[in-house]
């Protein structure tokens, strides 16, 4: 267990300034999305009042039992925020306060200066590193404890970890502070709930794992890393990172997958001058699956993965895994073979839920081979434009 000096009070809330800040920006953008695909295209949406009644009975965060994760396809670089233009404005103006979606964006492409750094992380977006990019990418870096503590339990009464106490760190990090970083500057939260994205970074982000609001949280995650545009709309494999959103929150969230379709023709990575302008006239669809059965289907690697946790704890001198470490995953547990071959098949099972969505819609099932990394890895390095198989990929 860490020692006191590193273990930090929650609190309840951020200051009513950062809330207000953040639902209007969350409005706004939810306010432009449906003009735009109700607007200036024909959006289809199949399976939203079943999802909708999920999400109000989560409006209240001390009331919620479990997070949410919901989990799709990506096809175009204007996924999110586009696709929950689905969600009416009354969901977004009363029922959403506190129970928006929280993501991940791409540091070097969403944070890239102060402006655009505070604009995603009011919009509920977290940096997240590529590895193709940084050295500190992967399924195991900063952006994904928060991830993983969303979805779990957040008491203002609990003490948790705080990497800003390390003193390992202080020779590296500065003290976060408001405008250059993107903290709340109103918020007497003492030390201030943020965190840096990776041990260079420039910039502390918002912690919103600090908040007792944030309990149970939704998150969304596009799990293939990459948009990925092919004609018969197969998908690329998944990576691991879902698997971690899955197996380490104490109790498991309610898992939702979805399928979109259409958002491709909007930002087509073929398209030409003008580039940055989204096209109209196209046809959108999304599709929400039903809630799995999590029990049914992630209990079995559940309940290893704790064993696993528990196992590693008491060698390194604990009696169990502490939730105080929640989100932080030690390297012997990081690179244990049988942790590994856990997250690939919670991975696959993500995939295939996802796929029958797919399936839903009257689409050719996929090759299974499409699901495997040994597939993508005969693309070679590329990383942007079409592709030998007629696809179009971006990093996004």
């Amino acid at each position: 267990m860490q020692g006191h000096d590193d273990l930090y009070p929650n609190a309840e809330l951020p200051s009513f300034l950062w809330r207000s800040a953040s639902y209007q920006t969350i409005l706004a953008v939810s306010t432009l999305s449906r003009l735009f695909i109700y607007g200036f295209n024909k959006t289809e949406v199949n399976g939203l009042p079943r999802f909708l009644d999920l999400l109000k009975s989560r409006s209240d965060y001390k009331t919620r039992r479990r997070g949410l994760l919901t989990v799709s396809n990506h096809i175009s670089v204007i996924d999110d925020p586009l696709i929950w233009g689905v969600l009416p404005l009354s969901f977004a103006a009363f029922h959403g306060y506190m129970n928006n979606r929280w993501s991940f964006g791409s540091h070097d492409i969403c944070f890239q200066n102060t402006a655009l750094s505070h604009f995603f992380t009011l919009g509920q977006v977290l940096p997240t590193h590529r590895m193709y990019h940084s050295p500190y990418g992967g399924p195991f870096q900063a952006t994904m404890t928060e991830g993983v503590r969303l979805l779990s339990q957040i008491s203002s009464r609990k003490m948790s970890f705080c990497p800003h106490n390390d003193p390992r760190l202080h020779q590296t990090y500065h003290t976060p502070s408001w405008p250059r970083d993107c903290v709340d500057p109103f918020s007497d939260v003492v030390p201030i709930a943020a965190y840096p994205s990776q041990p260079s970074d420039e910039r502390w982000y918002h912690a919103p794992s600090r908040y007792a609001c944030n309990s149970y949280s939704w998150v969304h995650i596009f799990p293939e890393g990459m948009v990925h545009q092919a004609e018969d709309q197969t998908m690329r494999y998944f990576k691991w990172g879902v698997a971690r959103l899955i197996l380490e929150p104490p109790e498991c969230p309610d898992v939702v997958p979805m399928f979109i379709e259409g958002t491709d023709q909007v930002m087509h990575e073929s398209r030409r001058f003008p580039r940055f302008l989204p096209r109209i006239g196209k046809k959108i669809t999304v599709t929400f699956g039903s809630e799995l059965d999590v029990e049914a289907v992630f209990g079995d690697l559940r309940k290893r993965w704790r064993e696993l946790a528990d196992e590693d704890a008491r060698k390194r001198g604990h009696s169990s895994w502490n939730e105080i470490m929640l989100g932080i995953v030690p390297e012997s547990l990081a690179h244990h073979p049988e942790a590994i071959e856990l997250r690939k098949e919670c991975t696959k099972r993500v995939r295939d839920a996802v796929l029958e969505v797919r399936r839903s819609r009257g689409l050719p099932d996929e090759d299974p081979k499409s699901g495997l990394v040994e597939t993508w890895l005969r693309e070679g390095p590329k990383r942007n434009g079409r592709m030998d198989d007629g696809s179009w990929v971006k990093d996004a």
